[in-house]
């Protein structure tokens, strides 16, 4: 016959677990890397890395032929502040290739123009693929009989930067429609085009456009699409050329909600610095919230749990 432990060892069990878990969580909190439920940094990557890593990985991407990945993370590296004119030139150079292979002729010019802006004597190399270097060469003839618009000169000062602010739930159910809402500040009303992106369990971002309204938005990602354990999206603003030039999170680093699935149990992970804290830890925060009690009705040794999860601040 299996031993029955009174209560009280539960109770005492909870107790240092509790300690465990306040210990980890002043840890994650005073640490620079750490990772909240959403999967939100609390610090950001030094923008210099950053900007090389998704550079990198936007390369990568074209060489793998997964053109579309490759467009969401250069377009996500374009818009880190503090690029240099170098590696402006590439990213631009890798977008013109990812849209002259899909296709995208507008949107080609335009990183084509984007590139000419910041280095105007730029030529592909010749072991480049001919139609890679036909098209370079008549968006550049087309960009100068324009007068070169857009040049990039000392004394240009650079454009007011567009900023797009929204607010979501932190947690919903399966199959929960997800509303985001949010404001966009264009001082010099450069921006043409909002979109969300949004994911749930696949690589590839679904593409929503999104409507203004005085500044305002309001947009949803539909039930159908929300599927545990997460969702992941970012918006995008882009300028008149159709190029990015605002975002709020990106495809590589985007916002998080966390999607709930049908109770099937009390163990509820949770994410910290950057790792998990299991059933022990859980444990630990339920004894905190007190939910441990006795019930007379039970009979002997057994644990009532109530579990109460408060909601997630972003």
């Amino acid at each position: 016959m299996s031993e029955v432990r009174p209560l009280s060892v539960f109770r005492r069990r909870a107790g240092r677990l509790l300690s465990t878990l306040a210990v980890a969580q002043l840890v994650a909190l005073s640490h620079p890397a750490t990772v909240l439920a959403q999967g939100k940094p609390a610090v950001a990557t030094p923008g210099g890395k950053k900007a090389a890593d998704l550079l990198a990985r936007g390369a990568s991407l074209f060489e793998d032929q997964q053109y579309e990945e490759s467009i969401q993370a250069l377009s996500a590296a374009l818009l880190r502040p503090d690029l240099t004119t170098e590696q402006r030139v590439d990213i631009y150079r890798l977008l013109a290739l990812d849209y002259i292979t899909i296709g995208h002729a507008e949107e080609a010019e335009s990183a084509v123009r984007g590139l000419l802006a910041q280095k105007p004597d730029y030529a592909l190399p010749t072991s480049e693929s001919p139609r890679f270097r036909d098209f370079f060469d008549a968006a550049k003839k087309r960009w100068i009989d324009d007068g070169r618009p857009g040049l990039v000169t000392a004394a240009a000062p650079p454009p007011r930067p567009v900023l797009v602010k929204s607010q979501a739930s932190s947690e919903v159910a399966v199959g929960e429609t997800l509303t985001i809402t949010g404001r966009v500040e264009d001082p010099e009303n450069r921006l043409a085009k909002l979109t969300l992106h949004y994911r749930s369990g696949t690589k590839t971002f679904v593409a929503l456009p999104v409507t203004l309204a005085d500044g305002t938005f309001r947009t949803q990602v539909p039930g159908s699409a929300v599927k545990a354990p997460l969702i992941d999206y970012y918006l995008e603003g882009q300028g008149k050329d159709g190029l990015p030039i605002a975002t709020r999170g990106d495809a590589v680093d985007p916002l998080r909600t966390v999607v709930r699935e049908p109770t099937k149990g009390w163990v509820v992970p949770v994410a910290i610095a950057g790792g998990v804290v299991g059933a022990a830890a859980v444990v630990g925060g339920l004894a905190l919230a007190g939910v441990f009690k006795s019930n007379s009705n039970s009979g002997p040794g057994t644990a009532i749990i109530n579990v109460n999860v408060a909601p997630a601040f972003r």
